[in-house]
Formats: C-alpha cells, structure tokens, sequence
C-alpha cells in the first residue's frame, strides 16, 4: 500500500474524516506528490525548502492565498502522519505558514561569498576534485540538486562548454566557465575513473564507493564546505542557484535568458530575482546614503 493509499485509510478509519475533507486532502497531496516526481525529489527525503518551493510553485501558478494556505495544512498532516508511521524524522512542513512565503526572497551569497566558499575543496585529493567539479558546475549553470545527481558523462560537452540538462521532458543548454570545465576535466580525467565501481557506470558523478552521488549525499558535501568556509549564511543546493540567477541578473542578463537557463516554465518565478537585487539596492542606500 503506498503512501498515499495508507493516508487516506488513516483520514477515513483513524480521524473519521468527512468525505469531503478526505477528498480535498487526498487531493493536495497527490498534487505536491506529482510535483515532487517532476523535480525528481522522493517524499521522505523532502526539506522544509523543497516544500518552501512548491508553495511558491503554486502562487505562481494563480492559486489563492486560500488554496495554497490549505495545501499547506495538508502538507503537514500528511507529513505528521509519515513522523508517527516511521517513514520520516522530521516533518518539512511544520513551521511554515503562507506569510512567510509570500514575503521571504531567496537568499544569496555574495559574489565573495561564493568565490570563499568555491576556494574550500583541496583538488589535490580524488574526494576534493570530485567536490570541486561538482560545486563549479553548480554555480556555472544554476541547475537543480536533482539535475546535478542525475548527470550522466553524455550531458557534458566539455570541448564546447556546455552543459546539456534534460528535466520534465525538456532539454536546455547551459554554458560553462572556464574553471568549471578545467575542474570537470580534471574530475573526469583523473579521479572519476578511480572510483567508480562498474566500468559502464554512466553517473557523472558518484560517491567514494563508485555509486551515483545520492541527494542527502551532497547536502552534506555542501554543509561541510560552508563550515569550513565560516560563512554565517544557511548554504544549501539552491543558494548556488539562487545566487547564480542574482548574479546574472545583477551584471546585465535578461530576465528570459536566466528562466531558459534555470528551466523555470513561468517567467513569474524567475521574476523574484527581480526582486532580491531591488532588496539590496535599497540596503545598500539605506547604508550608505547620508540622509537616511
């Protein structure tokens, strides 16, 4: 029975739900489950951003504060239901709530920040160069945790620079910096072949056992590096991406070139980024300026 089937059972046996409430929450969760798939995030594994994201998703599809509010509860009873079933440990949902979605902009890292932050790994070591080409192409391209993982060696075109990233049935091309192809070249070249654990594995990137490089796998790998960077900062995989997106924008890329490269169907969601450089701009004054 999967996850959704025992859901509903427990709405209808346990809570001795209405028909209608079961349908409207049966409903939700099927929905934010079909999303989850698109983005290639399995259900238990869901953060509180992964959620984060998918209320943002459906504002800016047009869903009422209304709609996406009670999406939102019934998120977090799903949730609260898999933490008493064993299936989670913590649930993503709880202690959000629609004002803090609406209002709170994507945090970036400086362009310090990330240089800082790039700096961390020593390519002098398989487990550093492999780290390294993955947090290069990150911030290269601005792609998906999810895209990243599933990279297979034939998305790559190094000798071109670029990076070709297919999602939802859909195939963009994404230019590479020159570092972010010698740091790949040298991960390819040197340590990939070392440590993958089948010759015919396809995974461009793998873990220290030989196997693709797993979700919770590169959270850590990300953690790591912001610790030994010191930045105050909440680093995750979308920092890289958000900044990426805030960075283009900041030094003069178009709104529609930045949604073609981070593989957003609605301008309205890259429009945020919009957004967080007006926010620093008026910081920026506000610090600056002798009369305020």
């Amino acid at each position: 029975m999967d996850q959704l089937t025992s859901y509903q059972t427990f709405l209808i046996e346990k809570k001795q739900a209405s028909e209608n409430t079961v349908s409207s929450y049966v409903r939700d969760i099927s929905q934010y489950l079909q999303w989850l798939a698109s983005e290639q995030i399995v259900s238990e594994e869901a953060t509180q951003e992964d959620v984060d994201h998918y209320t943002k998703h459906l504002l800016s599809l047009g869903k009422t504060v209304s709609t996406v509010t009670r999406s939102l509860a019934s998120l977090k009873s799903f949730y609260t239901f898999l933490q008493v079933e064993g299936v989670v440990e913590t649930n993503p949902a709880k202690g959000l709530s629609l004002e803090k979605v609406e209002r709170k902009l994507p945090q970036i890292l400086t362009s310090k920040e990330v240089e800082l932050f790039l700096e961390q790994p020593d390519s002098r070591d398989a487990k550093g160069c492999r780290d390294k080409a993955m947090l290069e192409l990150l911030y290269a391209t601005g792609i998906r945790v999810s895209e990243l993982i599933g990279l297979n060696l034939e998305h790559l075109n190094l000798s071109a620079g670029f990076l070709r990233c297919e999602a939802r049935k859909k195939e963009r091309i994404i230019p590479l910096y020159p570092t972010a192809v010698k740091a790949l070249s040298d991960y390819i070249e040197h340590v990939r072949p070392q440590i993958i654990e089948q010759p015919e594995e396809r995974a461009l990137f793998v873990n220290m056992n030989g196997s693709r490089m797993s979700r919770q796998g590169f959270w850590k790998i990300i953690k790591h590096y912001q610790d030994m960077a010191g930045i105050q900062k909440d680093i995750t995989p979308h920092t890289l991406r958000h900044s990426f997106a805030a960075h283009l924008l900041e030094n003069g890329a178009d709104l529609h070139s930045i949604q073609e490269m981070l593989g957003h169907a609605d301008i309205s969601s890259t429009q945020v980024y919009t957004q967080v450089i007006n926010q620093k701009l008026k910081d920026v004054y506000n610090k600056a300026h002798p009369r305020t």
